[in-house]
């Protein structure tokens, strides 16, 4: 993972990230100076990732969420992320290819990590996206998307599912990339 008491980013590290990302190699050289003056220790954790996030929903109450993704990200389970997770969490939520954006979402919703989604994940992931939209972003929803397990029951639907079956990561990619009303049912845009 490099060297996260250095100042400068490991070259094994930067070629990594360099073909895994989009990402050239001034940005991450940038990115990492950043990093490195935000955390000197090399490494975020849970709470701080949390705040920085919460930034970004200021009328709302992200940090369930946040630590969702958190835990999606932080990929050796330390409660931390090192500069090379963040970098990888930045590409997959900002630039990646679909596939590997549903991938992330899949794990995000695979709560206890077991490959599969239970009905109960997925109302846990979605009560958090719910708590970031905004109250009056809230009352405009349609009747059966409005609470949190209106939006779990519709989802659930979708895949045509019952209380206690589960969906595979295959299958969960197969059903959002042929169905834009589950894409909009898993995340949250916020109104520009």
């Amino acid at each position: 993972m490099g060297n996260s008491r250095s100042s400068a980013l490991s070259r094994e590290v930067l070629q990594e990230l360099r073909a895994s990302t989009r990402y050239t190699e001034e940005e991450l050289s940038r990115w990492y100076e950043g990093f490195q003056r935000q955390c000197p220790d090399g490494r975020i954790r849970c709470d701080e990732f949390e705040r920085i996030y919460g930034n970004f929903f200021p009328n709302s109450e992200p940090q369930g969420y946040a630590r969702h993704v958190f835990r999606s990200f932080d990929t050796n389970d330390d409660g931390t992320l090192d500069f090379r997770e963040y970098i990888i969490a930045l590409h997959l939520t900002s630039s990646g290819k679909t596939h590997l954006k549903l991938e992330w979402a899949f794990s995000l919703f695979d709560v206890d990590r077991n490959g599969e989604v239970s009905k109960s994940e997925v109302l846990e992931i979605i009560t958090a996206i719910f708590k970031m939209i905004p109250e009056e972003e809230r009352l405009q929803l349609p009747e059966d998307e409005n609470s949190p397990q209106k939006r779990a029951d519709k989802l659930w639907a979708y895949f045509n599912k019952g209380e206690n079956d589960k969906i595979a990561e295959g299958e969960f990619i197969d059903g959002v990339m042929k169905n834009d009303a589950i894409m909009r049912l898993i995340q949250y845009e916020p109104k520009k």
